[in-house]
């Protein structure tokens, strides 16, 4: 099928959806439209049988997506760059300590968990894989999201504290998230289109901080640039194309320099949405920016999250997989539970920390699309089919389960959102 049908079913499905949840379900419209997109997709399966042809065409539908190009070569440079021109760069300057370690310490903690007790759980039920395999699940399963409960959270009424927190760390470990799964990609041998990796922890650091620190740098350049030539127009229409442009360039620039176009793109919307809508921007311009860019999140993550929901038609269904799917669950959420009690325990001997930070940073820590778009990305064989099973199921009760009541545990544990402000 060619691109523009393709997407035109896609954003017909997203919008139907959308109307569905509101109209009906009355659910965040992330969740609610993932869920449409699950009982679709459930009803398919069921009912394929005695439907002749129908399944088939739907999955070869779906198959046709390729979330991986989609999400990390599309989506993720206006969904990053719409959440952090709307983040308080004062509120993360304020938690830097804490933001910073759950990024970067947090989501190598939970890499190594998750891979270990991975490798173990899979060995006892006979599905087996190398250990480095099981890394590469940790890598793209650490990653957080935090589109689906940054709305419940503020509904709820958590604390600034730890909405910047819970936001600040989504923003930039998904960009090392990528790279630590890249990385890993390749020095277990699955990669099949590049060289393997020698084990130098040495070369790899340097990797590390060359992807990383050059995309901050790359960002920050892009984005005052950017920023001074926004001061130098005042038309609201060429100061939106302007963002446009920022958001774009800065992300596939940052490719084509085998940079972190994630953390690129996200310093570039830091920078703009912030001095750039202080210092650059008229209220008339500021209200377009702002609309324009919610308008964006908005349509891009219904059709995220419908993906999500449709690839249930093509996933392997094997009865081992399903259970491992299922154990997957409880590990990640240990994985979560260690790496941030580890870091904002000994950080609340120091600093003040909101109460019940550790249970609502965990219960908080969705996984999302770019989990999917890294498991997808795997080559094909049953390592590939098993991690994507284990990746489905971790992002399916993120989702619905801890999205839906991410509110309860911000209530039940009692932060003081007004001691806070």
């Amino acid at each position: 099928m060619n691109f523009f049908p393709l997407v035109s079913i896609l954003i017909t499905l997203a919008a139907v959806s959308s109307f569905i949840n509101y109209r009906y379900i009355k659910l965040p419209t992330t969740i609610g439209v993932m869920l449409v997109g699950l009982v679709a997709s459930l009803a398919i399966v069921l009912v394929g049988p005695y439907t002749g042809t129908f399944r088939v065409e739907a999955a070869t539908l779906v198959s046709q997506v390729d979330f991986r190009q989609i999400m990390l070569h599309g989506l993720l440079a206006f969904l990053l760059f719409a959440s952090s021109i709307h983040v308080d760069i004062d509120d993360l300057a304020r938690e830097w300590p804490s933001i910073s370690l759950l990024a970067i310490l947090g989501t190598l903690i939970s890499t190594c968990i998750v891979g270990a007790m991975t490798w173990l759980v899979l060995g006892w039920l006979g599905l087996g894989i190398p250990l480095m395999h099981a890394l590469v699940f940790g890598a793209l399963i650490s990653p957080t999201d935090p589109i689906a409960v940054m709305g419940i959270m503020q509904s709820a009424g958590a604390s600034r504290q730890i909405e910047a927190q819970v936001a600040g760390e989504s923003l930039f470990n998904d960009g090392l998230g990528v790279v630590v799964f890249l990385l890993l990609l390749q020095l277990s041998g699955l990669d099949a289109g590049t060289a393997p990796l020698s084990i130098d922890v040495g070369a790899v650091v340097m990797l590390l901080l060359q992807e990383v620190g050059g995309a901050v740098l790359l960002g920050l350049t892009a984005g005052i640039v950017t920023y001074l030539m926004l001061k130098r127009v005042d038309n609201y229409q060429v100061e939106v194309l302007l963002t446009l442009a920022l958001a774009m360039g800065s992300y596939a620039l940052a490719e084509a320099l085998h940079l972190s176009a994630p953390i690129a793109v996200v310093v570039a919307g830091l920078f703009v949405g912030n001095r750039g809508r202080a210092f650059a921007m008229t209220e008339k311009t500021r209200e377009h920016v702002d609309t324009f860019w919610e308008l964006i999140d908005e349509i891009l993550n219904a059709i995220l999250f419908l993906l999500i929901g449709l690839e249930l038609l093509v996933l392997p269904i094997d009865r081992d997989w399903l259970v491992a799917g299922f154990l997957a669950i409880p590990i990640v959420l240990s994985a979560r539970w260690l790496s941030v009690s580890g870091i904002i325990g000994p950080l609340a001997r120091v600093t003040a920390q909101s109460r019940g930070a550790i249970s609502v940073l965990t219960w908080g820590g969705l996984r999302g699309g770019i989990s999917v778009a890294m498991a997808l990305s795997l080559p094909a064989g049953s390592t590939r089919s098993l991690l994507l099973t284990l990746t489905y199921f971790v992002v399916v009760f993120s989702i619905l389960v801890q999205g839906m009541t991410v509110g309860w545990v911000i209530r039940k544990t009692g932060v003081p959102a007004a001691a806070q402000q």
